[in-house]
């Protein structure tokens, strides 16, 4: 305990080290909680970002609103003041906080100011740990992650997304290979019974990460050990595997994405090939170089699209990279031409070098001001934590750096060779359509009433 004592007292009596974002104070207390404490430039703030490893994809399609529905539950209240009174305590501690689930994490997210971060701290030990379940707070619970997910999940609804109308298009192709749910996921059917087992079986601390970042209390390893190193380790849940593509998809698709309009969009994805080395540095890079490939011949060359861009996406544990562009309807065969004539080029001549390296050192300048602040920093540790090891994080503007152009070519051919699938999205009916429609309908209503007033003349004479 005191050479930790030390070790933070030291941090925090030079700035230096508090300016090399990718050193932190990190180590395990014997229950497993990992703890990522770093001094900041920001004085009287902290940022905490509780990390619980538990999200969407540890659950099957018809539970998997599980860890989303306990996120909100937990913030039902901790005494009979409920949610109201928990709220109170925390505007009292002149602090704000929020939860996100994501599909690989859960994780409270706390601002507050530095003089209560105990405080602040013990309330959120509190709401992990005296929060009781009844039946209307799961009901209000249900309510809210109903409406955050858009509302009552209609029979309509159910029916468009069976019918592919209510998918975007990569999504779409996920749902269509097998990498994704295709529907949404409901929780009238979720029981108080599977929410305490999800919060026994996931909610311990040899499953969670503390981040705490700003102006640290000197005697915070001390709390930290006294207070959530009494918390109790569970026998760990294995992750299921993350779903791989298990289905085929047609090549060339047409989604309708609304009733009437002139508007288009065109996307082609294709599945990244795995890299044995700086995958991501690699095709974060490759990304930008398409997007700008893109935007030169998409709007500059062609004035096919205002906005073109290049997308990573990841499904299950399949990563995609997309091209897509908005456009009028009218152009979309001339935008398909020029995609095909892109992808062509960049299979006859490589990337260029001179716009590569121009384009990987604007990436590695971004990093000397990507992560500005105590919260930003927080942020920062907690989407990198698979990065963290020995006291460090890997420093992204070096890994960059070791990206070469034979290696993105390699990479770039790979992708490209795919055929990969096209998916365009559009009205079911242009203006111009519907224009027509009406005038057809009108004309036949004419005609009707033409033939029913000669029907009653030809009558009248008989």
């Amino acid at each position: 305990m005191r050479c930790l004592l030390f070790v933070c007292l030291l941090l925090g009596s030079f700035p230096s080290f508090a300016l090399d974002r990718f050193q932190v104070e990190g180590y395990t207390l014997p229950n497993g909680l990992q703890l990522l404490l770093k001094p900041g430039i920001d004085r009287g703030h902290v940022a905490i970002r509780l990390v619980v490893g538990v999200g969407l994809d540890d659950f099957d399609c018809a539970d998997k609103e599980l860890p989303h529905l306990l996120e909100h539950l937990l913030f039902s209240g901790i005494d009979a003041t409920g949610e109201g009174g928990l709220e109170e305590r925390m505007q009292a501690l002149g602090g704000e906080w929020n939860a996100y689930t994501s599909n690989a994490d859960t994780t409270f997210v706390i601002e507050a100011p530095a003089k209560n971060q105990r405080k602040v701290l013990d309330l959120l030990l509190a709401l992990l740990t005296q929060t009781h379940f009844d039946d209307n707070a799961v009901n209000a619970a249900k309510q809210v992650v109903e409406r955050e997910d858009g509302g009552h999940y209609s029979h309509l609804q159910r029916w468009l997304d069976r019918q592919d109308l209510g998918h975007t298009a990569s999504n779409q192709l996920a749902v269509e290979l097998g990498l994704k749910c295709p529907e949404r996921a409901e929780v009238d059917h979720l029981t108080r019974e599977q929410l305490e087992q999800v919060r026994k079986a996931w909610y311990a601390p040899n499953n969670m990460t503390l981040i705490v970042v700003g102006d640290l209390d000197r005697l915070l390893p001390a709390y930290l050990e006294r207070s959530y190193g009494e918390l109790e380790a569970v026998d760990p849940t294995d992750h299921p595997p993350l779903p791989e593509i298990k289905a085929t998809a047609a090549h060339e698709r047409t989604l309708s994405n609304g009733l009437v309009g002139n508007g288009a969009k065109l996307h082609w994805l294709v599945p990244e090939p795995v890299l044995e080395d700086q995958h991501d540095e690699t095709f974060d890079l490759l990304k930008d170089y398409l997007d700008w490939a893109l935007y030169r011949q998409m709007r500059l060359a062609h004035s096919l699209s205002y906005g073109p861009s290049a997308e990573r996406e990841v499904f299950g544990g399949v990563g995609f990279m997309s091209l897509n562009a908005d456009l009028e309807r009218d152009d979309l065969s001339q935008a398909k031409q020029v995609l095909e004539e892109l992808k062509a080029g960049l299979l006859k001549d490589g990337l260029n070098a001179e716009t590569f390296n121009r384009l990987k050192q604007a990436a590695i300048a971004r990093q000397t001001w990507a992560v500005q602040g105590n919260s930003a920093l927080a942020d920062y540790y907690w989407s990198a934590l698979g990065d963290f090891q020995d006291g460090r994080f890997a420093n992204p503007a070096k890994e960059l750096q070791g990206v070469t152009l034979e290696e993105a070519n390699k990479a770039m051919r790979e992708l490209m060779l795919q055929p990969g699938y096209l998916r365009i999205e559009t009205p079911l009916m242009s203006d111009d359509e519907l224009v027509w429609a009406i005038a057809g309908l009108l004309g036949l209503i004419v005609l009707v009433l033409v033939a029913w007033r000669l029907h009653r003349k030809a009558r009248r004479t008989l």
